[in-house]
């Protein structure tokens, strides 16, 4: 029996088991009181076997049969006792559980308020960061376009300057740029952080636009550029801008890591799935298969120390960002050459047609 059927059976005294007790007393005595007024009856013509007969029936059905009955009822009033102490046991469990539940939830409701204030102050801290972020890149625009300005103009006269002065201004232009490209970066990625990106999703031509990027990123260089481009190629659905900014960016990457002489392959291409990849692939020192998701997180960089090439971690992290923008994905496939020193590294993308945009 459950806890809640028994309420009525909570205490010995009840009427239930009080009943329980009358009927085992009475019953026996009933049937004994039956017995014998029916076996005067049968027996009082009967004056022979009054002695013997009457009396051991009297004695089997009177006596020993309400003195089973007797035994009978005591046994299911000792067991309803043992179910009334169970009960009792059960009904003090639960209130005692009960008492402990209420407890934890208070404690974990305390714990879930305390937890979400810290949510809170957590996202304020971080939107006060990316707004003090976004002004002081704000600021410091500003006069990283006017020095560039003038170092430009400066510039224009070059050849009339002596050696060192040159050297000097050329080395400053160069800072000075790179400089700004990472103002502007962690500008965009403010503006991407926040939701204010303006995103303009259309039909994008890949291989023009691979073209055009390797030509800017390349310029300085002699590399060498393998192409495997598929002919007859749909364009792409994605923000031409963005993605150049993209390519550019991992075109870089593949230039800064792999060695002088080593050419960088950029294909372009349909998957089964019916989408469009753009692949990037370089002969640099790879990436190692822990690395291969974090890469992609802010300030991870494949190299570190005095040795390693200069940079600040941002541009796969910014990369990811606006790829995902543009509903697409970016992965690495690592090593891709059987060299043990340079394995190299794939960076690809993955983009919807511009038939087919999600």
């Amino acid at each position: 029996m459950s806890a809640i059927s028994l309420k009525g059976w909570v205490a010995p005294e009840n009427r239930q088991l009080r009943r329980v007790r009358w009927i085992r007393l009475l019953l026996p005595l009933a049937l004994f009181l039956l017995v014998v007024v029916f076996e005067l009856n049968e027996h009082e013509f009967n004056a022979n076997a009054f002695d013997v007969e009457m009396i051991g029936e009297i004695v089997f059905f009177g006596i020993l049969g309400p003195s089973m009955v007797f035994l009978a009822l005591s046994y299911i009033e000792w067991l309803l006792q043992r179910v009334i102490r169970a009960n009792d046991e059960v009904v003090a469990i639960n209130r005692k559980l009960e008492h402990v539940v209420a407890e934890r939830t208070a404690a974990l409701a305390a714990r879930n308020a305390e937890l979400a204030q810290a949510n809170a102050n957590l996202r304020q801290l971080d939107q006060m960061k990316s707004e003090f972020v976004s002004l002081v890149s704000h600021e410091l625009r500003a006069p990283l376009t006017t020095m560039s300005g003038a170092l430009e103009i400066a510039l224009q006269h070059a050849e009339q300057m002596p050696f060192r002065l040159r050297h000097t201004l050329e080395v400053l232009a160069r800072e000075n740029q790179r400089l700004t490209t990472l103002v502007q970066t962690i500008l965009d990625l403010s503006r991407i952080e926040a939701g204010r990106l303006q995103v303009n999703l259309g039909p994008v031509a890949v291989r023009p636009l691979l073209q055009q990027a390797a030509e800017v990123m390349l310029a300085q260089s002699s590399r060498r550029v393998v192409w495997e481009v598929c002919s007859a190629l749909p364009p792409a659905w994605a923000d031409e801008i963005l993605l150049e900014q993209v390519l550019r960016n991992l075109i870089r990457n593949a230039d800064v890591y792999s060695p002088a002489g080593e050419p960088i392959c950029l294909s372009a291409c349909l998957t089964d799935d019916g989408r469009m990849r753009i692949a990037v692939r370089d002969h640099g020192p790879g990436v190692p298969p822990e690395m291969r998701q974090s890469i992609f997180e802010r300030f991870a960089r494949g190299r570190h120390g005095e040795h390693g090439p200069r940079g600040w971690g941002l541009g796969l992290y910014f990369a990811r960002k606006l790829i995902e923008r543009q509903q697409g994905e970016i992965g690495v496939i690592s090593p891709v050459w059987p060299d043990a020193d340079r394995p190299g590294s794939e960076f690809y993308i993955l983009l919807p047609l511009a038939d087919s945009p999600d």
